[in-house]
């Protein structure tokens, strides 16, 4: 929703200001990018030097932290999950392109050098700080969902033999890095968080034993949340389209790991796909294994969701699985993703969202945008 120049503006005034009259105790960005030459979606917000957009952050923050909301800027940057529209070449840890129908959406990557490495975590640590001079509560970074950070974690697209790749304590060195470098700019009292996948639910990927791993290490050095999710766009199990029968019965797609993760850390977990309604919130709160529960779509459609669950309405989500009707669409457009999106614009057009919006309309929509995207490659500044 940004501005052609990539900055946030009134949209996500209005659209923050609904989340954060509905009830969230903590809201958190989407994808802010620290890099302009690497974007995950077309109209990313873009915070770097000498592009800070300090008027638009600072509206963005007051209207996300009304009604004492605390706001999160989720700070990203998406490697080789970078659109061919948008990279011609994308960087990553490793010279490996996507193998899965994904190749045709995304060009080959080229290895990242150490020294680019490095002023990547610099553009993260610089980011943050503008988040914190801007009002916002704090910063997530982003390291889920086979973006650069969850790159590097994976022994599938990481396979560097220096020392940010190999075995795992090289491959988690990028993410411990950031870190270090976020808490260096933006001080010891400052929120600082990080999403991770619990696994990749790939052969040969990343794995949930290494997961609890990094989640443990990332714990000790002193990350103040981790939110748990899931998959990347390869395996995008986050989105529940294939969950397992007592997954779909406790709701929560990553409640079992979670389980597991709380016998080894103390810091505050946030779990984040698949809860429909207040009584599985509840029951996962009370059973101790996480702190916080996280809900994107259903807040997506109903921006007053949280208050209907902590009035103990017996609230239940108005999400619903989504299908244009027609096979080869549903494989090819990724419309959750599109569909919901489309509900973000127009709570911050000032519209309520339409839960009975058409699948297929914002399918063709897609389509229609990517066309003269491909076309006339998107520039950012």
């Amino acid at each position: 929703m940004s501005t052609k120049s990539n900055c946030p503006d009134v949209e996500f005034e209005r659209l923050y200001h609904r989340w954060s009259a509905g009830g969230s105790g903590l809201l958190i960005t989407g994808n802010v990018m620290c890099d302009h030459r690497a974007l995950g979606e077309p109209n990313n917000v873009i915070i770097e030097k000498d592009h800070a957009c300090e008027t638009g952050l600072r509206a963005w923050a007051k209207a996300g932290t009304e009604n004492n909301t605390k706001l999160f800027m989720q700070i990203n940057h998406p490697g080789k999950q970078s659109p061919k529209f948008l990279s011609e070449v994308p960087v990553a840890p490793s010279a490996i392109g996507f193998k899965s129908s994904m190749k045709a959406l995304f060009n080959k990557p080229r290895a990242l050098t150490e020294e680019e490495i490095i002023e990547i975590i610099n553009r993260f640590s610089y980011t943050a700080s503008r988040a914190k001079s801007a009002g916002f509560s704090g910063v997530q970074i982003h390291g889920a969902h086979g973006y650069l950070l969850s790159q590097f974690l994976s022994p599938i697209h990481n396979q560097r033999k220096d020392q940010w790749g190999g075995g795992l304590e090289n491959r988690m060195r990028f993410a411990r890095e950031t870190y270090r470098a976020i808490r260096s700019e933006v001080g010891k009292d400052f929120p600082i968080s990080i999403k991770l996948n619990s696994a990749d639910f790939q052969k040969g990927g990343f794995t949930e034993v290494e997961s609890m791993e990094v989640v443990k290490t990332l714990a000790d050095d002193g990350l103040d949340l981790i939110e748990i999710s899931g998959g990347s766009y390869e395996a995008p199990v986050m989105t529940g389209a294939k969950a397992k029968k007592s997954t779909v019965k406790r709701e929560a797609y990553f409640l079992e790991y979670v389980e597991k993760v709380r016998k080894l850390t103390k810091v505050p977990l946030m779990l984040t796909g698949g809860f429909r309604t207040e009584n599985a919130m509840t029951e996962a709160l009370n059973s101790g294994a996480l702190d916080l529960i996280g809900l994107a779509r259903s807040v997506a459609i109903d921006p007053d969701f949280p208050i209907k669950i902590l009035n103990q309405t017996n609230a239940k989500s108005k999400v619903k699985q989504l299908s244009t009707g027609i096979k080869a669409l549903d494989k090819n457009i990724p419309l959750e993703i599109v569909w919901y999106t489309a509900q973000l614009h127009r709570m911050g057009k000032g519209k309520n969202p339409n839960p009975n919006a058409s699948p297929i309309l914002a399918a063709f929509r897609t389509m229609a945008e990517l066309g003269i995207n491909s076309i006339k490659r998107t520039r950012s500044l």
